[in-house]
């Protein structure tokens, strides 16, 4: 290999940006797009590498606080923008640009690296492992309806929720407050940084497949935004009449009742026979509310991809469900200071995670850590895959139960 990583220069940016398109298809961005990516990156962040004078490859890393058990919001890298040219593929290219970005990283004080993935067979080479899952829901809202529990009373009585429709940037400020009153309550979600609240409200025409402008609704009580949902709404018709879909966004509350309310609102747009919800948790709580769930043809995929880059900081970071007291032996040959004897011992207090040389309770590689961190994955199904090797009996059963999380973690800011 003969390329060279640079960090990327002013003058280069939009070079970098069209080798990302070219990489990817080569079908360019909306300019609005675009200008929002040139004013988010981190140039300082972003890699380059060359072949001469020929850009070959790219990758970039935002720079995030994610939330992680317990609540606290941990320094994390958002990898982004990776690419390499085709005619430099299966050259060593992209694994050189991981190991200097993870070295930056580990750098930069950041002990966590997440990313979402084009092809997801890619990232475990280097560590990453798939620590969050959405489902996507098409409901057939003329066959489905919402049931709610019996008398409907109290967190999930609905009358005392006022919706009110609202231009998508005239309630840009209100949504916000509301998002990020919900990042601690859910681990895997980020906080949003200055300059990312415009993200939600890109809406190129070329990128609605046949649907309406971002339209936005709000569920006020008590004089407060509680919720809100953003979606658009794709006519569409048949003889027998009108059959629309409602595209859903995001949809945020910050109460049941409220919750409640903009489901129902969703259901009952007019001329519309269908709700597509993309990209929400695993425990989504509409799956308890639907008449028929099969008619919500419920599908998973995975979504974030993490990453230990300072392995003790990063276990020391979160809280854990029961108290535990583990000794891992890591394997991590691409960041080798992470491989070794690691002792973590915590509750739901906090924790510690220093250097041992006591004998390992359970061997594993860095990337089945980055599956476990968020509590999304447990420890014993990775066990029963042989990805996990017990030492001491109980021990993968006790750091099982206490890497878990009373919530699904869910990561619904894209990058």
């Amino acid at each position: 290999m003969t390329t060279e990583l640079r960090v990327l220069r002013p003058a280069d940016w939009d070079l970098w940006v069209d080798k990302v398109e070219l990489a990817f298809g080569g079908v360019a961005v909306a300019p609005e797009e675009r200008a929002l990516w040139r004013r988010l990156t981190h140039r300082e962040r972003s890699l380059c590498a060359w072949d001469g004078d020929e850009l070959v490859g790219t990758s970039g890393a935002f720079s995030f606080r994610m939330t992680v058990p317990g609540g606290s919001l941990v320094p994390t890298a958002g990898v982004t923008m990776v690419s390499v040219q085709p005619t430099h593929r299966r050259q060593g290219v992209l694994r050189s640009m991981m190991r200097r970005q993870l070295e930056d990283i580990r750098g930069w004080g950041e002990p966590l690296a997440g990313l979402t993935a084009s092809e997801p067979a890619i990232y475990g080479r280097f560590g990453y492992g798939i620590a969050t899952h959405n489902i996507h829901m098409r409901i057939e809202t003329h066959r489905v309806q919402l049931s709610m529990p019996s008398g409907a009373e109290g967190a999930y009585a609905t009358d005392g929720v006022r919706l009110r429709l609202s231009k998508p940037e005239a309630a840009r400020a209100a949504c916000e407050a509301v998002y990020a009153r919900r990042v601690a309550t859910r681990p895997g979600m980020l906080a949003r940084q200055p300059g990312w609240e415009e993200s939600p409200l890109l809406d190129p025409e070329g990128g609605r497949d046949g649907a309406s402008p971002l339209q936005c609704v709000l569920a006020e009580a008590g004089g407060e935004t509680v919720g809100y949902a953003r979606y658009a709404v794709r006519p569409a018709g048949e003889p027998a009449g009108p059959k629309g879909t409602v595209v859903l966004r995001d949809l945020e509350a910050l109460t049941p009742a409220a919750y409640a309310a903009l489901w129902r609102f969703l259901f009952d747009i007019g001329l519309t026979s269908w709700v597509e919800a993309r990209g929400r948790p695993v425990d989504d709580p509409l799956l308890h509310l639907v008449s028929d769930v099969r008619r919500c043809r419920v599908s998973v995929s995975d979504r974030l991809h993490l990453r230990l880059v300072d392995v003790g900081g990063a276990l020391a970071a979160r809280t854990y469900l029961a108290p535990v007291d583990v000794v891992f032996e890591v394997e991590d040959a691409f960041c080798p200071w992470n491989a070794g004897r690691w002792r973590l011992t915590g509750d739901a207090k906090g924790a510690s995670c220093e250097r041992t040389r006591d004998a390992a309770d359970l061997a594993l590689s860095v990337r089945e850590l980055g599956s476990a961190y968020l509590g999304g994955t447990s420890l014993a199904s990775l066990g029963r895959a042989g990805r996990v090797r017990e030492a001491r009996e109980g021990a993968l059963a006790e750091a099982s139960v206490a890497f878990g999380s009373a919530v699904a973690p869910w990561m619904p800011h894209g990058f």
